[in-house]
């Protein structure tokens, strides 16, 4: 998949849930207003303030589809985990948010009894953002970028906060009133584990932390499967926004002339491009082999 149909791809989905989550938002303000529903309305409330999540990832994926340039020498991709660290936090705010309302609502005993628009609307609401947490989910895991898997667990908790709705708005329906906070004090748990998984995948990229081991083992193999490579000698890779960065030390003969060893080295990266499609670069180093040297590195 070329570079820019990555980008593209990744757009085409955000867009879909961003207009989506629009019509949601009128709907459920307007279903908790009319249905005499504050735990619709708030849902509401919810979807607003996710424009501002899905906004800035729209912004981060222009941004990050910018190719390097000499200020930014390894790319843009940065932007997408800082969008998905933004998009955490909105979750971890909105999970405190409706825990806080409905321990306040369970205190000040202010049950009312919704109308039926309001179960239909937290009903409809569970379907529609599910079928976007899929859907998001199944092309952020192709392309592996981090602000379109952010944006499907953002889904995955509106579907799970109109879980919590619907339960309590059926609660209070049929003359529990105290369903409906008790049901959001509940969910707003899950939706905090949410924004925490989503917060530590962010923190980890931009602290440069390391691509799991099966990968890093998978690139070891292939290199070390190139004719005249000896041994890989060291091996590190490093996610920026849909792409990884490989810091890859290769040991060779070292009778080799600097011709040769640049040879071998554009095999490695040719084939690590062809096997690996989200890999943005790799940096070869060459050490001799069965030699002994010494990593300079001041880290």
């Amino acid at each position: 998949m070329q570079r820019d149909e990555r980008f593209d791809k990744a757009e085409r989905i955000i867009q879909v849930g961003f207009w989506v989550n629009a019509v949601l938002m009128v709907m459920k303000l307007a279903a908790g207003y009319w249905g005499r529903s504050d735990a619709v309305f708030a849902d509401g409330i919810e979807s607003a303030c996710d424009f501002i999540a899905i906004g800035s990832t729209m912004v981060a994926l222009k941004l990050g589809r910018q190719p390097y340039d000499e200020q930014h020498p390894y790319g843009h991709g940065r932007a997408e985990s800082l969008a998905a660290l933004l998009i955490s936090l909105v979750i971890c705010a909105t999970g405190i948010w409706i825990f806080v309302d409905a321990v306040q609502t369970i205190l000040r005993h202010d049950f009312k009894a919704p109308g039926w628009i309001a179960v239909a609307a937290a009903a409809l609401t569970i379907m529609i953002k599910e079928w976007l947490y899929r859907f998001s989910t199944t092309t952020g895991r192709q392309l592996e970028s981090p602000s379109l898997l952010a944006i499907a667990q953002d889904h995955r908790k509106d579907a799970l906060t109109s879980i919590a709705t619907l339960a309590g708005v059926v609660g209070a329906f049929l003359g529990w009133g105290i369903m409906d906070p008790l049901a959001a004090a509940l969910t707003s748990f899950f939706i905090l584990h949410i924004g925490w998984e989503t917060f530590r995948g962010a923190v980890h990229d931009l602290m440069d932390g390391s691509v799991h081991g099966e990968y890093i083992q998978d690139v070891t193999t292939l290199a070390e499967a190139v004719d005249c490579v000896e041994h890989v000698h060291e091996i590190r890779a490093r996610r920026s926004g849909q792409y990884i960065i490989i810091d890859l030390k290769l040991e060779m003969d070292p009778e080799m002339t600097v011709k040769q060893s640049h040879d071998v080295a554009t095999e490695v990266k040719r084939r690590i491009f062809e096997r690996f499609q989200n890999v943005g670069d790799v940096m070869i180093h060459i050490n001799p082999h069965d030699e002994e040297h010494e990593d300079l590195i001041r880290l």
